[in-house]
């Protein structure tokens, strides 16, 4: 969790299991998390989602994205002609790991993000133009420095841990 001032409370940003899982017991009010525990109170936690301002922004990334990989002679190989459905699924993906709606998990199931891009050829060049295009789309965005650095180093794992080659 990154922690930064947004009130007179100290905030904390609610990143990974925390952003995803809105089937946890609400949190009490001004209760802080630290590595999954209550720790102290005075504290407010948000996640990213609910700090950029819901939905819009992760449309707006995610097509910003898509159009950059529409003309990308290394990644464009890898996606369907359509890409309307891939556009939605991430959308909804991202709006979910980073605290709104389950719509994802309704729709989908689990991500099973290894298994679902295991077919394609994903080695550093593919890594590399992959995070070219999402972090020029995250950027584009001109979010709080904290909360772009909380989606890159999203970015950056995950495009490394889908590597197969």
């Amino acid at each position: 969790m990154i922690e930064t001032e947004y009130s007179s409370k100290s905030t904390f940003i609610a990143t990974d299991i925390f952003a995803h899982y809105s089937d946890l017991p609400p949190l009490r009010e001004n209760a802080k998390i630290e590595y999954g525990k209550f720790v102290s109170m005075n504290l407010e936690v948000k996640t990213v989602y609910e700090i950029v301002g819901g939905d819009a922004p992760f449309q707006r990334m995610v097509r910003r994205f898509y159009a950059d990989v529409e003309n990308d002679p290394v990644l464009r190989p890898m996606y369907p002609e359509d890409l309307t459905e891939s556009i939605l699924h991430l959308e909804l993906f991202l709006i979910q790991y980073f605290g709104g709606p389950r719509t994802y998990h309704e729709l989908r199931g689990h991500p099973r993000m290894r298994m679902r891009h295991m077919p394609f050829a994903i080695g550093l060049a593919e890594r590399d133009a992959w995070m070219r295009h999402m972090r020029a789309a995250v950027q584009a965005e001109q979010l709080p420095q904290e909360i772009e650095d909380v989606l890159l180093q999203y970015f950056e794992r995950t495009a490394t841990f889908m590597m197969n080659r």
